[in-house]
């Protein structure tokens, strides 16, 4: 397939409607008229000379939809990728994140928030080397806010050890690869990040499902190691993001300042409130309490599941129902990259209107990662643009059925390729 380049002129997107996030009205028909990277008007009473006209009938142009929490580095189009530190070196790694890049772009997710490496990299930050290829249109891929390493203490959720239950001393890993422990190795730690080109600091507060070491939930860093880590980052002009499940680990994410939580999972209504309160986001990721493959976990993870997951889809409603910020993550390849938009039918089931679950796959997300360039339809924003058919207010699932892709201009994906792969 040839590789898709920048157009030379004008482009005219012209389909049956397009959706105005901010108001919940269609515009019909819907037609777009880009050039270079931008939307330059929107519904066009003329047009230039020379203009190249996309038709795209009988569909509906959203803007192009983010994931706020994606690990590109790991998994793929279905699980049996699996996640595994030892086989996969650094460089193997990296071609799996082009393919997990392409795939996710090809759904209609032209950004991404890369939410922690969590492997041996012999330090080098392969989110932030996708970003600059992709960037530099080298390869395929969405817009990238990486991460760097996951910020994580030893033996913690998101030290890759522990997921493997390996014996000591097997891959052991740095400070600048996120195992950091004290005030003194937490602030190393994301310096490191930060000097290498990470967008956004993860830390991981608590334990998860997935946790060997202890149950869902249980606080992992101390109150000063978390104040320390936010500290840092906040100086250095970036947010922090904290895989928090137990609700005493949330208030303590939330009194250090961290300023979005992932998952939440087991947060009680006061701590609901007080998100609401302060303005604190929430990844709720709760799709991944529907489709999360566990066949292959170990008994006593399984049985963790099938506790927490329905508690967990309760707090995602309730956190809807408070009016929490909630922004669209799925933490694929938890499950399969390329299918992002099951999250969206998943916050409806949970609670949302169709227009509430885009809006935070659009809007929401573009707040929370600063982005006043994307988000929406409008004149002067990136030309970011996904078409699906049908009506997206009346069933946010033709959001699983993307027809059209336009980053910045550039056409990855037409009606006539067929779908997503």
């Amino acid at each position: 397939m040839p590789r898709p380049r920048s157009p030379e002129r004008p482009v005219l997107v012209r389909a049956a409607r397009l959706l105005d996030v901010d108001k919940g009205e269609y515009i019909e028909p819907g037609t777009l008229l880009v050039e270079g990277e931008r939307i330059v008007e929107v519904a066009p009473t003329s047009v230039p000379d020379g203009v190249e006209v996309v038709e795209l009938d009988g569909l509906t142009l959203l803007p192009g939809l983010m994931d706020m929490e994606v690990n590109l580095l790991l998994g793929g189009p279905n699980h049996r990728s699996p996640l595994n530190p030892v086989q996969d070196d650094p460089a193997l790694r990296t071609l799996r994140a082009v393919a997990n890049a392409r795939r996710t772009l090809r759904a209609g997710f032209t950004t991404v928030r890369n939410l922690g490496l969590f492997v041996q990299t012999g330090g080098l930050l392969l989110d932030v080397a996708l970003k600059k290829a992709i960037d530099f249109g080298w390869i395929d891929g969405p817009r990238v806010v990486p991460a760097g390493h996951a910020i994580a203490p030893t033996g913690g959720h998101l030290d890759p050890t522990m997921f493997q239950a390996f014996a000591p001393h097997i891959m052991p890993l740095t400070v600048e690869e996120g195992i950091a422990n004290g005030v003194s190795e937490v602030r190393k730690a994301v310096r490191y990040q930060v000097k290498h080109g990470a967008r956004v600091i993860k830390v991981c507060a608590s334990n998860g499902v997935m946790s060997h070491t202890g149950p869902a939930g249980a606080q992992q860093y101390s109150d000063e190691e978390l104040r320390a880590i936010v500290d840092e980052a906040h100086r250095a002009g970036l947010k922090v993001a904290s895989h928090t499940m137990g609700d005493r680990a949330i208030r303590a994410a939330l009194d250090a300042g961290i300023d979005c939580i992932e998952h939440g999972f087991l947060a009680g209504d006061e701590t609901l409130r007080l998100m609401v309160e302060r303005g604190t986001f929430l990844v709720a990721t709760t799709y991944i309490a529907d489709g999360m493959d566990l066949s292959h976990a170990a008994p006593e993870l399984q049985a963790k599941a099938a506790d927490v997951f329905p508690r967990a889809r309760a707090t995602t409603s309730r956190a809807i129902e408070l009016g929490v910020r909630i922004a669209c993550g799925t933490d694929a390849p938890a499950i399969p990259h390329g299918r992002n938009a099951k999250e969206l039918v998943a916050l409806v089931e949970r609670g949302m209107t169709p227009l509430q679950a885009l809006r935070s796959a659009t809007t929401v997300a573009a707040e929370l990662i600063d982005a006043d360039d994307r988000g929406r339809l409008e004149p002067g924003l990136l030309a970011d643009v996904v078409a699906v058919p049908g009506d997206p207010l009346a069933d946010v699932g033709v959001t699983e059925d993307v027809r059209f892709v336009m980053k910045g201009g550039t056409v990855h994906h037409r009606p006539e390729e067929g779908t997503a792969s």
